[in-house]
């Protein structure tokens, strides 16, 4: 799913949160705020002071991140594109500091146990902000930085008809004379010996990518200009064409040859960056202990199944109740080839996820296992330009766009690829797993979630929506699901539901297997390809991700703990009172804050 980043770094940062054993730490330097007793007294005036900072923040933020404000929905600054000069950094620096020590004056003890949720994601968010510019210095050492905010100054404009298209196309004139002046503060700002190769040759990949949004979005509708309008964008065109063909050279000539940092973060760094990604309960130490527990027990529980899909079949591999590493591997290997066998056609991949999407809304209604949305989730063909790397993915509104559709993007086996790359990638993304992606994007993960919560409580939350909710909802549905029965409780399924789960658990590994522990791309792909069964090109790329990013890739499998947690946790309270759907409801209720939050309200424990 696609999810808000909201920070002035965000297209590098990919999230921002907290993440200690037992409360979210505190910035560096920063005093832990206390729990709040459940029975503090709401204070009127308080409660006026909190959402008249909040409303300053949202507007003030807004106005220094318009690239990510047409995302969300406000469209006030659509002709204008980030400042990253030193001076445009001081005023996101300065603000967020005066608001912080604002919302540090205010008693939140006095405030309402929801609004208590958002003092505290607020506070993150301002923390996450400064740590971001002052100590990470993603502008200083990440070209991705200003490659993906050059791409989302026009993308944010033309994907979405959240205004008439000769508008869009003006504001996005206005931006594409500004996109120039993103690559000249690039060039300005980077050091070359703090950029990772892997970052810089990426971005030179990527670069023309601009182009390619012109292509797609622009040009066809050029014609909807006229006169002193037309003038100018095609002036905006042809320069940026211009600027992109300097970019170029710069990157292939300069950077790419003198780039000399390392792109793993390190333990202080990661460490304090996992703090703010997750906003979790989970330390780093205890998320590596779950997840290698979860790798062994899943892989255990696949090779029970394994055991009943391969006996009696001829040349089945030895199938021993305890077996050893060889033979476990061996049979979890044969019973995966069961379910690779059974794809689509490549010409027929659209239609059969518009099936299975199908399917798992007609089981979620029949099961009543959660609200199903009236409207309908809209089924499109994936945009071109992004195509090749997954089947399928959701794609969300900004919070502030009101009545816009939301997407389930899928797309067809591009019609270049050989026979061998089909046939590579639909082992990957077989029948058994598109309707898992099916669950985990539309029904009942991101597009249900997500029309759940979007009217749910403030502006400020659905602007800071928890990427550690939605992802963990995602796959939390998928064992759900599998729970309830669908596909008539086939084994295969549930074996392939267990594959998609080792690939969650495996990325909360391999993120700090990479960054903190210094891991080789020959341990990562042993992870991935043989304890967790990921087909080699799947895992390549996967290699390249943990690279380029850095504390998103646990979101998945944190964010499900989380949620495994508190359904434990609320049906030993509740006991034979406990109904699943009621569960289910009441957990999307809140506007997707942070899983820990939605736990405390559910169990009336302090907010911390």
């Amino acid at each position: 799913m696609r999810l808000l980043r909201p920070s002035l770094l965000a297209l590098a940062l990919l999230g921002l949160g907290a993440c200690r054993s037992e409360a979210p730490a505190p910035a560096p330097g920063a005093a832990a705020p206390a729990a709040v007793p459940a029975s503090a007294e709401v204070d009127p005036a308080v409660e006026a002071r909190f959402a008249d900072l909040s409303k300053r923040w949202l507007e003030g933020w807004l106005r220094l991140n318009p690239v990510a404000a047409t995302q969300i929905g406000e469209h006030a600054y659509d002709d204008q594109v980030d400042d990253l000069s030193a001076a445009g950094r001081q005023k996101q620096i300065d603000f967020s500091k005066r608001l912080l020590a604002e919302l540090d004056a205010i008693d939140v003890t006095r405030l309402s146990r929801e609004n208590q949720i958002d003092a505290a994601i607020l506070r993150n968010q301002l923390r996450s902000d400064v740590w971001t510019l002052e100590t990470l210095q993603s502008w200083a050492w990440d070209p991705q930085v200003y490659n993906g905010l050059a791409g989302g100054a026009i993308y944010n404009l033309m994907a979405r008809e959240f205004a008439p298209l000769p508008q869009r196309l003006k504001s996005a004139t206005a931006r594409m004379e500004k996109i120039p002046a993103i690559f000249a503060r690039m060039r300005e700002n980077l050091d070359p010996n703090r950029v990772p190769r892997i970052h810089a040759e990426t971005v030179a990949k990527q670069n023309a990518g601009v182009l390619s949004l012109i292509d797609t979005f622009i040009a066809p509708n050029a014609g909807q200009l006229h006169g002193a309008d037309r003038t100018r964008l095609d002036a905006a065109v042809a320069g940026l064409r211009k600027a992109v063909a300097e970019q170029q050279a710069w990157l292939d000539e300069t950077l790419v040859p003198n780039a000399k940092g390392d792109f793993r973060l390190g333990q202080t760094l990661y460490d304090e960056k996992l703090q703010y990604s997750l906003n979790s309960s989970l330390s780093r130490a205890e998320i590596k202990r779950r997840a290698e527990a979860e790798l062994e027990r899943v892989r255990g529980e696949m090779y029970r199944i394994a055991q009943k899909v391969l006996k009696d079949k001829p040349d089945a591999p030895a199938l021993p109740d305890q077996p050893d590493a060889a033979q476990q591997q061996k049979a979890i290997e044969a019973a995966l080839e069961l379910a690779y066998a059974e794809r689509p056609a490549r010409d027929q991949v659209v239609d059969f996820a518009k099936r299975t999407l199908a399917d798992a809304t007609e089981f979620t209604r029949k099961h009543d296992l959660v609200t199903v949305p009236n409207d309908p989730v809209k089924v499109i063909l994936m945009p071109e330009f992004q195509r090749g790397v997954a089947v399928a993915y959701c794609d969300s509104p900004g919070p502030l766009d009101k009545g816009l559709d939301t997407y389930y993007a899928i797309s067809p086996i591009p019609e270049d690829w050989s026979q061998e790359q089909t046939d590579s990638f639909l082992r990957e993304y077989n029948s058994r797993m598109i309707h898992l992606l099916s669950i985990h994007e539309a029904m009942p993960g991101h597009y249900l979630e997500g029309a759940h919560s979007v009217d749910a409580h403030s502006t400020l939350r659905a602007v800071l929506r928890s990427g550690l909710f939605a992802e963990g909802w995602a796959v939390y549905t998928e064992d759900m699901m599998a729970d309830a029965g669908y596909l008539d409780n086939d084994p295969l399924f549930r074996l392939v539901q267990l594959k998609f789960y080792l690939r969650t658990i495996a990325n909360a590994i391999l993120d700090q297997g990479v960054h903190v522990d210094g891991w080789s791309r020959e341990q990562a792909m042993e992870l991935m390809t043989k304890q967790a069964f990921q087909q080699e090109r799947e895992a390549a790329g996967k290699w390249v991700r943990a690279q380029l990013t850095s504390a998103q890739l646990p979101t998945y499998f944190v964010g499900a703990q989380e949620h495994f947690d508190m359904r434990k946790a609320v049906e030993a309270k509740r006991g034979p009172k406990f109904d699943l759907k009621a569960y289910h409801d009441q957990v999307l209720s809140y506007g997707a804050p942070p899983v820990r939050f939605v736990r405390q309200m559910m169990l009336d424990e302090p907010i911390r």
